[in-house]
């Protein structure tokens, strides 16, 4: 039975800086996981070489797979490294689990294995994922609401936000203006709500834009990766449907342009 990590923590200090890796040995301790193997780095940041190096830089907050910001690329899979637990996702060499830690490559680097997922929050912006309201009283009870569109809305608003569907997604890079699933489905989210649905007209229009639908190539990646299990295909087929109804009947002059 392995009784040591061997954590190949990828290292930039910058995007423009040149990238290697710092390899670190340290003893293995029941249900450690990636996160926690970092904090005892942190202690005591000697690589195996011997050298005092700087502490590996990362981001990480709620520690319970809920906040999103600990994603990495953990033995080349996309997931949270809070929950990612060392017996599960190492691969055993001799008396090790090797675990090779790298930044998701979507983002922007900042530094390590910290990335700037600034664009999650604009795109957003761009569907419009909020309840547009007119001050704080009290507008009295909510119309009922469909306990199957209840559960479908609890499900799509489990998103955290996290950038791991896309990174998965093929569609999402440099050359594609595409949104990518994340935003889209936080579109049919508002769009289901009977006060967020108040904008579903803006939410279709841009999502039949350059930036929308028509850039997922149908990979599904996106719900494989998904540590929330959010039904993205779902979405996007539903939007894809609602879209094009809504060209429709811009087209017949039923809604604005």
């Amino acid at each position: 039975m392995p009784t040591k990590i061997r954590l190949k923590v990828h290292r930039q200090a910058s995007k423009d800086k040149p990238a290697y890796f710092d390899t670190f040995e340290l003893p293995l301790h029941a249900n450690m996981n990636v996160i926690s193997a970092l904090l005892e780095i942190r202690k005591n940041p000697v690589n195996i070489e011997g050298k005092h190096v700087p502490p590996p830089v990362w981001d990480a907050a709620c520690l319970e797979e809920v906040c999103g910001s600990c994603t990495m690329n953990i033995n080349g899979r996309i997931q949270q490294a809070c929950s990612a637990l060392i017996e599960k996702v190492g691969v055993v060499v001799g008396d090790a689990y090797e675990v090779t830690l790298e930044p998701m490559k979507k983002f922007p680097l900042i530094r390590d294995l910290s990335v700037d997922r600034s664009r999650m929050f604009e795109d957003l912006k761009k569907v419009r994922a909020w309840v547009p309201i007119d001050g704080s009283f009290d507008l009295g009870m909510a119309p009922a609401q469909d306990d199957h569109v209840r559960h479908l809305r609890y499900a799509l608003s489990r998103c955290m936000t996290c950038g791991c569907c896309l990174e998965a997604c093929p569609q999402v890079s440099e050359k594609s203006e595409f949104v990518g699933p994340s935003a889209i489905g936080q579109a049919l989210l508002f769009n289901l709500h009977p006060v967020g649905s108040t904008l579903s007209d803006e939410r279709h229009e841009y999502l039949t834009s350059s930036e929308g639908i028509t850039g997922c190539g149908n990979a599904q990646n996106c719900v494989k990766v998904c540590p929330k299990g959010v039904p993205l295909t779902f979405a996007i087929a539903q939007m894809n449907q609602s879209t094009t109804i809504f060209k429709l009947k811009q087209w017949m002059g039923l809604v604005g342009h």
